[in-house]
């Protein structure tokens, strides 16, 4: 019987199977960071349970920490107890852990993929959203909860019902403008915040084929917020190509057998899905959210609905969100003056993120009313971004180049967007307070953050490309 690529990794992972209960299934990475482990570690003292396989898990500090220079100064006491708790845990329990300064701390979905502990044919977990990331992969990668988490620690499987699948084609190419983050606000904006409710997405198409890793990634990063429960996209010569030589990728014979399995994990001719949507990349133009949530997205050259226009069940949500963002029904989104740009994120900083950003910036300057943060998502981009010039261009155009971390992504740090201020941002949730407290977020690509920057405005970054 035909099989989707979805199917065949569940079907390897399935440890037990009983007719009517979810499933028990295997977890071949777990992925921690210190926000969300340390009650799941207080479950394990309190049972007298051991970390069944420390050696599947992978621990960095990200979220809380602060990116000035300086951040080992911990202002914060609530992130200070964090990230101290979570060195103690790891020592505890043997569990790998890169901390500051070690050389590869950064974001937990930037250097998983970077030190090659992602790989394809994959189960992977972390108590984050956003673990979806690790897809681009050809690995099933989700996010899950603290008492998901304690039952990994304990066991490395998780109960687990299989999800619907869903096929995700991109079809067309790329224009210069045109970036993985526009492709995947457009499917937001046409399924949905919960267009993608209980479905696994696999993405294909030609314009997934011709992209990076690094834009995969953003890809897949992002299937939460469409309501999908992982993302994923079947690995090819591209995958092979990112993974050779990397730390904890296979070596010699062991990578040609390992390639040879990876290659393999492609769906079936005449397979099944439950759902298919179809994207035309040829139509595309830069997008950019409106909004309280990455649904409300528009084209670049789009007015803001009307409230009339929106379906009845949307209505009452878009009212409060012009309300929040100081907009109005039938504005142009382009031209809207910004306050903040903030380039980062799991979704957006990594190295082909800051290189987009520095295209743009090299040569210009920051608009005077405009504060912009570049974070690097971990300490290796944060290296080559130095050792290319990047952080140069960003500092001669005005713009900030933080020290690695989740940075302005949330506000759980100190990088703050102020209350009533407007960001233009490449990171991935534009929901009240996001940013801080009455922050104001517009999501878009680098390249159009970049842009936005220097004009002082939302704009198209065609005109800079």
């Amino acid at each position: 019987m035909a099989k989707n690529i979805i199917e065949k990794i569940w079907d390897e992972h399935v440890v037990l199977q009983e007719k009517g209960k979810p499933a028990i299934f295997g977890i071949d990475l777990h992925l921690i960071h210190e926000v969300t482990s340390a009650q799941a570690f207080s479950v394990l003292r309190e049972r007298k349970l051991n970390f069944f396989e420390p050696h599947r898990a992978l621990a960095t500090v990200d979220h809380s920490i602060p990116t000035r220079l300086n951040r080992h100064e911990i202002f914060d006491e609530m992130a200070k107890k964090q990230i101290e708790t979570l060195r103690k845990n790891v020592k505890d329990y043997n569990i790998p852990f890169y901390d500051m300064d070690s050389g590869n701390q950064g974001i937990v979905h930037v250097v998983g993929p970077e030190l090659g502990l992602t790989q394809p044919g994959m189960t992977i977990v972390c108590g984050d959203s956003h673990t979806s990331t690790h897809g681009a992969f050809g690995a099933i990668a989700f996010g899950i909860g603290t008492t998901e988490v304690s039952h990994v620690m304990a066991t490395s499987c998780i109960l687990q019902k299989p999800s619907k699948t869903m096929k995700v084609n991109f079809k067309g190419k790329m224009k210069k403008e045109i970036f993985s983050k526009d492709l995947i606000l457009a499917l937001i904006a046409k399924i949905g915040v919960g267009g993608a409710n209980s479905y696994i997405i696999e993405y294909t198409g030609e314009a997934i084929k011709d992209m990076s890793m690094e834009a995969r990634m953003t890809i897949c990063n992002m299937s939460i917020e469409c309501g999908a429960r992982a993302g994923l996209i079947g690995p090819d010569e591209i995958t092979i190509e990112y993974l050779k030589g990397r730390s904890f990728s296979p070596k010699n014979e062991e990578f040609e057998r390992a390639k040879k399995y990876w290659l393999s994990l492609q769906s079936d001719k005449n397979c099944k899905y439950d759902k298919e949507i179809e994207i035309n990349v040829d139509d595309l133009e830069p997008m950019v959210t409106w909004g309280t949530n990455p649904e409300q997205c528009i084209k670049i050259s789009e007015k803001i609905p009307y409230i009339k226009d929106l379906p009845e069940s949307a209505r009452n949500i878009a009212e409060k969100s012009l309300d929040y963002t100081k907009l109005k029904e039938g504005q142009n989104i382009k031209g809207v003056t910004i306050d903040y740009a903030f380039i980062g994120s799991c979704t957006n900083g990594r190295i082909e993120d800051l290189r987009i950003a520095a295209n743009i910036l090299k040569g210009r300057k920051v608009h005077k009313n405009v504060k912009m943060l570049i974070t690097p998502g971990s300490e290796a981009v944060r290296d080559i971004a130095k050792i290319e010039g990047l952080y140069k261009i960003f500092i001669d155009a005005g713009a900030e180049f933080r020290m690695p971390g989740c940075s302005m992504c949330l506000g759980m740090n100190d990088d703050k967007v102020p209350s009533g201020k407007r960001c233009i941002s490449s990171t991935n949730r534009n929901f009240v307070g996001r940013q801080g407290t009455g922050s104001i977020t517009h999501l878009a690509s680098p390249a159009l953050v970049s842009a936005s920057a220097i004009e002082g405005k939302i704009t198209n970054p065609k005109k800079f490309l």
